[in-house]
């Protein structure tokens, strides 16, 4: 991005108020450079205090816009592409939508504008900067793809990938989050069953999951050879990995 470019987030919930932040924060974008669009202007009196534009009028934030985040809930998308359609200046314009199961083409369709449209799919992590962001695009040109992972870039990881496969993202890195809570939160009770106190197995085993996964973004390594480096013959991690196998935790 460059120093004239506006960014509009039409309906600044968690993950767009959470991109809002990681853009400043990196550099990327200035305050003054972000419109935070949210049908309840106080819960934005806080960012509007530290510069960012805010108001509950999509139309007028999507005007001076350069790039457009299109962060709303499927059940109130269309509503709003019919409100902010006679604003678009479809040549200039570049859209970003992070709605779920909602195609590049159904935004074009329901515009009946010929805009160039990128998805992208972050998860609840970008709330702390961590999030694994899915980019895909059925129109959208090299250098605007490579803008869009810039910008999820400063709140995590991203990946592009064909946009039939996002779905398929959406529930390993979306819903996935869920399932790798709910696996941290069973071995916690697991440290408890054994003699820890809850809160001292929960950061227990929190950080051993933390850590687990950074062995394998940081070294790029394989889960099974790292799972080999902790498995000694006879041992309580294969005996604990085969009762595992024997519950059907691994998918076939």
């Amino acid at each position: 991005m460059n120093s004239q470019q506006h960014i509009a987030i039409l309906g600044s919930g968690n993950i767009g108020l959470s991109l809002a932040r990681g853009l400043v924060k990196a550099g990327i974008s200035k305050p003054e450079q972000i419109t935070l669009t949210r049908r309840n202007l106080e819960a934005l009196a806080p960012y509007a205090k530290e510069g960012y534009i805010t108001t509950g009028n999509n139309s007028k934030a999507v005007k001076k816009a350069d790039i457009i985040i299109i962060a709303v809930l499927p059940q109130q998308l269309n509503k709003l592409l019919d409100e902010i359609k006679p604003a678009i200046k479809s040549e200039k314009q570049l859209f970003v939508s992070v709605v779920s199961g909602v195609s590049c083409e159904d935004i074009r369709r329901q515009l009946d504008l010929n805009v160039q449209v990128i998805r992208a799919m972050p998860n609840t992590a970008i709330a702390i900067g961590d999030s694994m962001t899915c980019i895909a695009t059925d129109n959208g040109t090299t250098k605007n793809v490579s803008l869009v992972k810039s910008l999820f870039d400063t709140v995590g990881i991203t990946l592009q990938i064909n946009e039939e496969l996002m779905t398929a993202a959406t529930a390993l890195c979306a819903c996935g989050v869920a399932f790798f809570l709910r696996s941290i939160r069973a071995a916690s009770q697991g440290g408890t069953e054994i003699g820890f106190h809850a809160h001292d197995a929960l950061k227990m085993a929190a950080q051993t999951a933390k850590g687990a996964a950074n062995l394998l973004l940081q070294l790029g390594s394989h889960p099974e050879q790292e799972i080999d480096k902790v498995t000694s013959p006879k041992g309580c991690t294969i005996a604990g990995l085969n009762e595992m196998e024997h519950n059907g935790f691994s998918y076939d």
